[in-house]
């Protein structure tokens, strides 16, 4: 795949939203403050909803980790997520309306089908 379709993937599994880019882009930019939801919750004007569930997301993608004290901090997990982050911060300062036209695309239909009858497991399981 070329970087421009790895990017995409990326983009289509991980940021499901603007609000998701949003808060990717907050954590990488200061990357050693350990982040509080609350505190990100203010910074992006957002709910308390939207800003844990994408950082769970984000913790699954293996971008974002959740220290002992409950802070939050961008730190990817292998290099080519943290080239990956790089190029969508360079791509969404460079080309914003084609960043954002790739998050509100449609999804594959048939797994947001999928997805749709999945249920949510409880935390711990």
């Amino acid at each position: 795949m070329s970087d421009e379709q790895d990017l995409a993937v990326f983009v289509r599994e991980h940021v499901r939203s603007v609000w998701a880019l949003e808060l990717l882009l907050v954590l990488k930019r200061d990357a050693e403050r350990c982040w509080d939801a609350a505190d990100l919750v203010r910074e992006l004007r957002a709910s308390t909803m939207l800003v844990n569930d994408n950082l769970q997301r984000f913790a699954r993608a293996g971008v974002a980790v959740r220290d002992d004290t409950g802070c939050w901090r961008y730190r990817p997990a292998a290099p080519v997520i943290a080239d990956l982050c790089e190029q969508l911060e360079a791509a969404y300062r460079e080309r914003p309306v084609a960043i954002i036209n790739l998050i509100s695309a449609p999804r594959d239909p048939l797994r947001s089908l999928a997805d749709a009858f999945k249920f949510r497991r409880g935390e711990g399981e």
